[in-house]
């Protein structure tokens, strides 16, 4: 094979996390000596970290002392440098072709696949996976599987903190783990052996989720947890709204497993049984694994828990992800309709990332081509040749993964050798559009990336049987029922000559291709991350290296090339698009993919609620397996930002300062609007600057409505001027308390921003700011649903308008005009004393939740039990 070996330097964020990830470790760093190129901590913060490169140049004893690349000389004990044993890229590649080389049953096989193997790493062209990158070589320790799926856990003690054990020798080896809570029984059930009740299925996943924040995975990285549960579980909603409790399952990402059925019951509005099996049924604990449907199936009885509208869980799972990006939604009985081992190993959960749908005891074993390495630029097109090659070269890659990796389970062993499975994914899809002159998220896009990724795909599969008739196919093979799951069916109409090889050949591998997002390793090799546009040309990234300022490339060398001139509009990035673009991007791909995909949409500020209903229905419709979409500003913590962090507080002015208030950062609702609202005047200054404040006058007519709300009932008052609302009164609460003073500050926020200005669409921006914003709790359902004062203000408004729509020349309106008709809690318990306030409730300064009320003359919170008097 003609193969040119190029010298690779990198420089910058993408040297340090080759250094700090990927690169061979000396795990004795007394071994450190002058001239040593290291990783030096220069800011040690738990959350927060920096670390930077540079050469050690002196040493006394344990001290030493380093120049960073910046110039900077830092005094450090050894024991806080990461020394590495590997330099360069090109040592890792050699170590990687040469691991996996080994895998092949002779020498003259072995130096044939070592030369091509090491083809394929050169020039980033197959980007191996952080395990395999990590491990393969290096370790015998290590696993070389990203990630995991585990059992879920038997309902006892004893099997859950089996399940722990596993979670935390798999996590402490580098994998990462996903774990579906629904075996475990609901909260405030019995458990007759102790005479009590179970605590329930989130608070043990609150367990596995601390329990992560503890382990450092292969000595470079925190550990990763998947945590999912059903559709019919009675612990659902608590499961939803966990995360918007401060301190509650931090360390965790969230999925909902949806149904066919249950999406069918949302679009119809249908009643939603909430179930669990028989717990005193004599088989309970030796045949109950979370398969409801195979427990019914086997004959044994379920006992329904609580009935609701189907509509309430979706909307509560949406709401959700609009305030924090999570949870996210698996379709998980289409997942397993779609999946090649249909047959013979259902998917019960996904990896951390979403992308690889697992059994019990499966693991993902990825890798990604570097498509932006596939331009041929005499031909201004797909380089489809080489790509071809570097396909079939990467499946044999991964599949000798399977034979070299250190197997610390028998079960992982066993299942993985049943069934082979590899994910081989990509990057740099955005960067290779870029080349191409291909907008992403257009019309045109959309066919090319059906184009490119079913050539993949096809490329992939024939690898596969190729590699079957050498080597043998998976243990499970058979063809009949392999070439009836949905993929397979989708693959052989688009492809027959696939079909035939797999009937003739056998297949090597379950499963093939795999999307992952593939973070550190595109920045590390300075391309487009996963199947996502670029974030932004330029950007900040904060991660346990540090707070890094990127350009990218392509971006930067286009402008230098052409000085004066803004970039064509084929230089997209993820928030020039709209989340629609990046769903039909996804449901494009996902048709080439047999397992799945980790893909965002990302969507503005103001996104809103409603609009992230309609792009989970849209996602379920177009064929995708889940969804995830992230809002811009909606979690106090963000990896990729415009703006540097000490920037925030002075760009106030600027249209990029409008941001959703972090996830459960602040308890009080009140105060989370006013902070929304804040953003809001200051995202539309800049076409008020110079417009006059309009000064109330003495006479303002308006309404008033009343609106029961999770902090009682809420007296809102609207007044308008020139016929448009102009001022806001808020009376919820006695006077004296927290919520009433919050709810009056709202009200003045509210009425300074309504005044200010001549903006035509002030009212309907403040609706879309205080809407659906949430606290401690809620009430009602449907419409109905009152999340919180701001959104109750929100209702009111919304209200208002549409009576002065219907009637250019109203009336004044009643006071105490009443908006819901009917109201209940979650319990389902419905009100029907409307006039009757609650109990005067207030907000607790420990927890934060409003449930301080007085109980024998002192201020008791009945959440966390905080007390004014204790």
């Amino acid at each position: 094979m003609n193969q040119v070996q190029s010298k690779q330097k990198l420089e910058g964020l993408s040297e340090k996390i080759f250094l700090d990830r990927y690169a061979w470790k000396d795990p004795d760093p007394n071994h450190a000596k002058v001239g040593d190129v290291v990783l030096v901590l220069t800011k040690d913060d738990p959350k927060f970290p920096t670390k930077e490169v540079g050469e050690i140049v002196s040493r006394e004893g344990k001290r030493a002392t380093v120049k960073t690349r910046r110039g900077e000389l830092v005094e450090t004990d050894v024991e806080k440098l990461t020394l590495n044993i590997e330099k360069t890229p090109e040592e890792m590649w050699d170590r990687l072709a040469g691991a996996m080389a080994s895998a092949e049953p002779t020498p003259e096989l072995q130096a044939e696949w070592k030369e091509k193997f090491r083809y394929i790493l050169e020039d980033w062209k197959l980007v191996p996976g952080g395990r395999i990158a990590a491990g393969a070589g290096a370790s015998d320790e290590l696993t070389l599987f990203n990630c995991y799926v585990i059992p879920s856990p038997k309902d006892s003690r004893g099997g859950i903190m089996a399940t722990l054990s596993e979670m935390t020798e798999i996590m402490a080896r580098g994998g990462g783990v996903g774990i579906n809570l629904s075996s475990l029984r609901p909260r405030r059930s019995v458990v007759k052996g102790v005479n009590g009740s179970s605590s329930g299925a989130v608070s043990w996943g609150g367990l596995f989720s601390y329990t992560t924040g503890l382990i450092e995975q292969g000595g470079s990285r925190r550990g990763a947890l998947m945590l999912m549960i059903n559709d019919w579980h009675p612990d659902v909603l608590d499961f939803i709204t966990v995360k918007q409790t401060m301190g509650q399952v931090t360390n965790a990402n969230l999925s909902v497993c949806v149904s066919n059925d249950f999406m069918k019951a949302v679009k119809e509005d249908l009643d939603w049984e909430l179930v669990f099996p028989d717990t005193t049924d004599p088989d309970y604990d030796e045949l109950w694994d979370g398969d409801l449907e195979k427990w019914k199936q086997g004959g044994h009885a379920v006992i329904p828990y609580r009935t609701v509208k189907a509509s309430e869980i979706w909307h509560t799972i949406i709401e959700s992800a609009w305030k924090s990006a999570e949870p996210g939604v698996v379709f998980m009985e289409y997942y397993n309709q779609m999946s090649n081992s249909w047959y013979f190993n259902p998917i019960i959960c996904t990896n951390p990332c979403g992308e690889q749908g697992l059994p019990a005891w499966g693991v993902c074993n990825l890798s990604a081509m570097n498509l932006s390495k596939f331009y041929d630029e005499e031909k201004h097109d797909v380089a489809w040749d080489e790509l071809a090659t570097v396909t079939r070269y990467s499946v044999r890659f991964l599949d000798n993964v399977i034979d070299t990796t250190p197997y610390h389970f028998e079960e992982n062993e066993k299942n993985q050798k049943k069934e082979r499975r590899i994910g081989l994914g990509s990057m740099g899809l955005a960067e290779l559009m870029i080349k191409l002159n291909i907008r992403y998220g257009s019309p045109e896009s959309l066919e090319f990336l059906d184009k490119l990724y079913g050539f993949i795909a096809r490329e992939a599969y024939l690898a596969s049987a190729d590699i079957a008739e050498e080597k043998g196919s998976f243990l499970a093979f058979d063809a009949d029922p392999y070439l009836q799951s949905g993929f397979m069916k989708n693959m052989t109409e688009a492809f027959p000559e696939v079909g035939t090889a797999i009937r003739e050949k056998g297949m090597r591998n379950v499963t093939v291709i795999t999307q992952a997002p593939t973070g550190s390793t595109g920045t590390m090799v300075g391309t487009s991350t996963g199947i996502e546009p670029y974030f932004a040309f330029k950007y900040f990234r904060q991660s346990r290296l540090g707070f890094d300022e990127q350009f990218v490339p392509i971006a930067q060398d286009w402008l230098d090339a052409h000085p004066g001139e803004e970039l064509p509009d084929y230089f997209v990035t993820a928030m020039d698009l709209t989340a629609e673009d990046h769903i039909r991007a996804q449901a494009a791909i996902q048709r080439w993919v047999d397992s799945s995909i980790s893909k965002t949409a990302n969507c503005p500020a103001d996104f809103t609620v409603e609009e992230t209903k309609r792009l989970y229905e849209l996602a379920f419709d177009l064929g995708c397996k889940g969804v995830t979409i992230y809002r811009d500003g909606s979690r106090d913590v963000q990896v990729l930002q415009t703006e540097k962090k000490e920037d925030k507080s002075e760009a106030k002015a600027a249209p990029a300062a409008e941001t959703a208030a972090p996830e459960a950062a602040v308890p009080a609702a009140a105060e989370e609007a006013g902070a929304q609202v804040a953003a809001a005047v200051a995202s539309s200054q800049s076409s008020v600057v110079d417009k006059q404040y309009k000064r109330r006058p003495q006479v303002l007519r308006g309404a008033t409505y009343k609106i029961n709300t999770p902090f009682g009932m809420a007296y809102i008052t609207i007044n308008d001027l020139d016929g448009i609302p102009s001022e806001i009164f808020l009376n919820v609460g006695k006077a004296g308390s927290d919520v009433f003073a919050m709810a009056e500050a709202l009200g003045r926020v509210c009425s300074l921003f309504l005044r200010y200005g001549d903006h035509g669409h002030k009212v309907e921006l403040l609706i879309k700011h205080l809407k659906g914003i949430g606290g401690s709790g809620a009430i009602g359902f449907g419409v109905n649903r009152v999340e919180s004062i701001a959104d109750a203000v929100a209702k009111a408004l919304e209200a208002h308008v549409q009576s002065g729509i219907e009637d250019d020349h109203p009336e004044p309106a009643p006071v105490a005009a009443t908006l819901a008709p009917e109201t209940a809690d979650h319990g389902g318990t419905h009100s029907h004393s409307h006039d009757a306030p609650k109990a005067s409730v207030d907000l607790c300064p420990s927890c934060g939740a409003a449930a301080l009320i007085n109980i024998e003359g002192c201020k008791t919170c009945g959440n966390c039990g905080y007390s004014k008097c204790s």
